[in-house]
């Protein structure tokens, strides 16, 4: 399994714990969409939805591309893998202790 830097952590956590900026990621998570397209239903300005794409983007979870005026904004199933795999493998690792536990206690019982 490939090393997940903290870095990389701290960026999608970061990315993911604004309500904003998860429902841009709920509304990409049905495909593509033009940053005017998203800032429509959150009622906050194109400039304000572009300040929030910078942050998904440099956390790996979206990509854009800019078409003449147009730019298209896309989820990127990658970025989330990083917080997968984190919570994952704090979750083996409790899985591990708790059956450890389990075992101690019947050996007691």
């Amino acid at each position: 399994m490939a090393y997940i830097s903290k870095i990389d952590i701290d960026r999608v956590f970061h990315a993911l714990g604004d309500p904003t900026r998860r429902a841009i990621l709920e509304k990409l998570s049905l495909g593509p969409a033009a940053v005017s397209t998203l800032a429509a239903p959150l009622k906050i300005t194109v400039a304000a939805v572009v300040q929030h794409m910078q942050v998904l983007e440099d956390s790996g979870l979206v990509q854009t591309e800019k078409v003449g005026r147009v730019r298209t904004c896309r989820m990127e199933p990658a970025g989330l893998s990083i917080a997968e795999r984190w919570v994952t493998e704090r979750r083996n690792a409790w899985e591990k202790r708790l059956d450890r536990l389990g075992a101690l206690l019947a050996e007691e019982s």
